[in-house]
């Protein structure tokens, strides 16, 4: 959808005359992202709807299967994905701010005794993974690669695969989870079961996340551009921090220097 906005030209020197539609698809992944219906969507729908309203653009968020997403916007009948490594899909146009950083951790009962001690360590277990996600970059999406059609590493497609993951950790049918430590706290607060399932190591190095945009469509470079410039903008006018503090998550950068010094 594009309208002609006379008025936003004239707002900003910066501002394009016209207004998109800006449709965004992902599995649910909160507190990245969330239900599409509720208050408090993920905080990267918040900062990306926050930045392209300001451009007269609107966003379009649903949920959907994490490798459909991928491929629709690899067509371009979507136009973003949201919680992007690099990694998930290097052929995407990427802003040069990223939008959070995360990690990979392990996840067990906590009446089991086994804990991460590297790669090898995983034979010992069966392991509980997404399909299409990339984990670490390295190691670890190389043994999942290898042993996906194996019993040691069984995959979870769909909205809920979290979820689904989840459940066959309580019913013993795998052993392991790995996951982004703060969407699994996230998950188990809403499912009563912080208490029942305990991290037991991490591997790897804090990855950058983002929203990135179809290589198909003529406009990613410009609505990733606007995300980066947003973020500066939302960063030193305290949005930010409102938004973030909605989720009980700090700014990725302020903890990076922090851990630095």
């Amino acid at each position: 959808m594009k309208w002609f906005t006379p008025m936003l030209c004239m707002l900003s020197i910066n501002s394009i005359c016209h207004a998109d539609t800006i449709t965004i698809r992902a599995d649910e992944w909160f507190p990245v992202n969330g239900d599409p219906q509720a208050e408090h969507r993920g905080y990267m729908i918040d900062i990306a709807t926050k930045i392209w309203e300001s451009h007269g653009h609107s966003v379009d968020y649903q949920i959907m299967p994490w490798e459909r997403a991928i491929e629709e916007t690899r067509s371009g009948q979507v136009d973003c994905i949201v919680g992007a490594y690099v990694e998930d899909a290097p052929d995407f146009v990427f802003p040069t701010s990223a939008l959070g950083m995360d990690e990979s951790h392990f996840f067990s009962l906590s009446k089991n005794n086994w804990k991460f001690h590297g790669i090898n360590s995983l034979k010992q277990v069966r392991l509980g993974v997404v399909g299409g996600y990339a984990y670490d970059e390295g190691l670890l999406d190389a043994y999942i690669e290898k042993y996906e059609n194996s019993s040691r590493v069984q995959i979870m497609k769909g909205n809920n695969a979290l979820e689904q993951n989840i459940k066959k950790l309580i019913s013993g049918r795998i052993d392991s989870i790995v996951e982004s430590p703060m969407v699994m706290k996230a998950k188990l607060k809403k499912m009563g079961l912080h208490l029942d399932i305990q991290d037991v190591g991490t591997i790897g190095d804090p990855t950058p996340m983002y929203i990135a945009c179809s290589p198909q469509n003529p406009n990613s470079k410009e609505y990733v551009e606007q995300l980066s410039a947003g973020m500066d903008e939302l960063r030193i006018n305290g949005e930010l921090h409102k938004i973030l503090s909605h989720y009980d998550i700090d700014d990725w950068e302020v903890s990076i220097v922090s851990n630095n010094k």
